[in-house]
């Protein structure tokens, strides 16, 4: 009777969560034998304030990364050779 938990940010859609449990349940099944109806998978997702990793948070290193990341402003009048992509 395998227990799955599973801690992952807050962000992925109710698409993503399932296929993640599918493939928990498809990972049991195959590794131990463990029958479907006696395996049980608990996600939690964590708030990215609550989730920090070497004393920054997800949040505070999202915050970060938008501010480094280059403002391109395109023209509607600018040549589709000259965007960027």
């Amino acid at each position: 009777m395998p227990l799955i938990e599973v801690s992952i940010a807050r962000g992925r859609s109710p698409e993503q969560l399932r296929a993640l449990i599918a493939e928990l349940h498809r990972a049991a099944e195959r590794s131990v034998g463990a029958l479907p109806e006696n395996t049980t998978v608990i996600i939690r997702e964590i708030e990215h304030e609550h989730w920090s990793r070497g004393n920054q948070t997800i949040a505070e290193r999202n915050a970060v990364a938008q501010e480094a990341a280059p403002i391109q402003h395109v023209s509607a009048n600018t040549a589709p050779e000259q965007r960027s992509h």
